[in-house]
């Protein structure tokens, strides 16, 4: 297999993560009047997405696998801006700090947090559902891989929020979603990390051996967008911990923050 087989998907895969993210959030951070606008444009965008999946479902080269990234990444993008403009949350619009519940059961802070963010979550699920079924019998199920892997290290990245970190990104939630923090605490490490550190480089080291023992470029590009994917998460967690700022990969698409009313 030659190197350009896994180095156009792997610099892809971080240009779309990075620049998918960074628009994102600069959108977010623009006027809320205009979330409606942006809510019907990624709700397009997010069907789209799963249109080209269903198209892709028995096509297998290179290019199909650079093209169901990016349709995953079409219909991941959807599900981030409907929380993120607040439209699909949970229950809570208000937490209590941490703090405050300490003196309350950690099960019961728990649910709260969980609460908090239920709608978005039974969404996820029911995408991946949606988009499994659509995907189900068919030889190019990355767009599905690409999902479930997001789906499973935004989990995990919730989950350390919630135990504690260095790095709370608060600078990525907007005014509106500011209550979530309370849910959140801020500490150099938890248990869980390690656990999470461990997952996402195993996931990448054995998808960066699937892509080198590839028996054709569909598949060796597919495997390397997986593994790029699980080192780009493995990256995101260890910036919750590192004594940086979590937003500095990000900082351009930042400026235009709205400051909290």
């Amino acid at each position: 297999m030659m190197w350009h087989g896994y180095i156009v998907p792997m610099l892809l895969t971080v240009a779309l993560w990075w620049g998918s993210t960074a628009v994102i959030a600069r959108l977010i951070a623009g006027d809320p009047q205009r979330y409606p606008l942006l809510l019907r444009l990624f709700a397009t965008i997010g069907i789209a997405g799963f249109a080209m999946i269903l198209a892709l479902r028995e096509i297998n080269s290179t290019a199909s696998a650079l093209a169901a990234l990016l349709a995953a990444l079409a219909v991941w993008s959807w599900i981030e801006v409907t929380f993120l403009t607040g439209k699909i949350t949970g229950l809570a619009t208000s937490g209590t700090s941490y703090a405050a519940t300490r003196k309350n059961r950690f099960a019961r802070h728990a649910v709260s947090a969980l609460a908090a963010i239920l709608w978005h979550e039974l969404l996820i699920v029911a995408t991946v559902v949606i988009v499994a079924i659509g995907s189900y019998g068919s030889s190019n199920n990355l767009a599905l891989l690409v999902l479930v892997l997001l789906w499973l290290m935004r989990t995990s990245a919730k989950l350390n929020l919630f135990l504690g970190v260095r790095n709370l990104g608060q600078e990525f939630f907007p005014p509106h979603l500011q209550h979530l923090l309370s849910f959140m605490r801020q500490r150099r490490m938890n248990p869980l990390m390690p656990v999470s550190l461990l997952l996402a480089g195993t996931i990448g080291w054995h998808f960066g051996s699937v892509a080198f023992m590839a028996s054709s470029p569909h598949q060796a590009a597919a495997a390397t967008i997986i593994a790029t994917l699980a080192v780009l998460a493995l990256l995101e967690h260890l910036l919750m911990i590192l004594p940086v700022p979590a937003e500095t990969l990000w900082r351009w698409s930042l400026a235009n923050r709205r400051s909290s009313p």
